[in-house]
């Protein structure tokens, strides 16, 4: 009971963070900065909440957080 109860909460923690990265990516397909800079900014915290709970591991998140900023910071220049 416990496992399927935990796995229930991981896959909803995984969809969380998908939805979040996807709302950044849109942004920077789009072109619009301003939109994929606040997009960054709520799904950076998100990403690392996830590894912290354990539903990514740590080097994951960390390297998504980077290609991301690192993306939405070629679209600002």
């Amino acid at each position: 009971r416990k496992i399927a109860r935990r796995a229930a909460v991981n896959k909803n923690r995984r969809s969380r963070v998908r939805s979040y990265v996807r709302k950044v990516e849109e942004a920077l397909a789009a072109g619009d900065k301003a939109a994929a800079v606040e997009a960054f900014k709520a799904a950076e915290p998100e990403l690392m909440r996830a590894a912290t709970k354990g539903v990514v591991h740590k080097n994951t998140a960390s390297r998504k957080v980077s290609r991301l900023a690192q993306r939405v910071k070629t679209l600002s220049a």
